[in-house]
């Protein structure tokens, strides 16, 4: 069991140069390339997470959560990562920058969603997974939230959050064209059209 901080894995990846795949190997962590910041975002797999001193952190902090709710803790697992999912995608889609979101908020986005995960193994006495179906928390989730080690998950979430902002950038531009006087010329042509039907 490793006692480095989530924080301090982080900072070393960021340091070790730009061979990302044997930082890779060799800290347990995986990458995004932000190429619109041209940076790099390091986060942990979901079995490195389990190795740092933030993960028991955060499983005790959910199963605070957890303990507080009235339903089930399967229930109140995927209540949990249902509101937090969307909450993020509305943060994103209000931020000034995307890009810059994504990039603060990716990790602890992921790594709070594995918690709960956890959380819940621990307060329903199952295992941790480690392999096999994905656990019934997550039945509604729509990420696959364990596959290629978290990564699977890392990028779709990455995407979707990029996509918030743009989707609600695109909305607020039609929303701007359609309150926008109407000439009177074009509302001449469309009396005349109506005038010939």
């Amino acid at each position: 069991m490793s006692t480095a901080s989530l924080a301090d894995l982080l900072a070393q990846a960021d340091t070790d140069g730009h061979d990302h795949s044997a930082t890779e190997k060799a800290t347990g962590l995986l990458h995004v390339h932000n190429h619109a910041t041209g940076s790099i975002v390091w986060f942990p797999t979901w079995r490195k997470f389990r190795e740092t001193t933030d993960w028991s952190e955060a499983v005790a902090g959910i199963t605070a959560e957890l303990d507080a709710a009235s339903a089930p803790a399967d229930q109140a697992g995927a209540a949990i990562v249902a509101a937090d999912l969307e909450s993020l995608l509305d943060q994103a889609a209000r931020s000034g920058n995307a890009n810059v979101f994504v990039q603060e908020d990716l990790t602890r986005h992921l790594t709070r969603t594995w918690a709960v995960g956890d959380a819940v193994a621990k307060a329903t006495n199952k295992d941790l997974f480690t392999s096999g179906p994905t656990p019934a928390v997550f039945a509604g989730y729509p990420y696959d939230v364990y596959a290629q080690d978290g990564g699977v998950f890392a990028t779709a979430l990455w995407n979707d959050l990029i996509d918030a902002r743009r989707n609600r950038a695109l909305a607020e531009e039609a929303a701007r064209k359609a309150l926008k006087p109407v000439s009177r010329k074009a509302m001449k042509n469309a009396a005349r059209k109506a005038a010939r039907r």
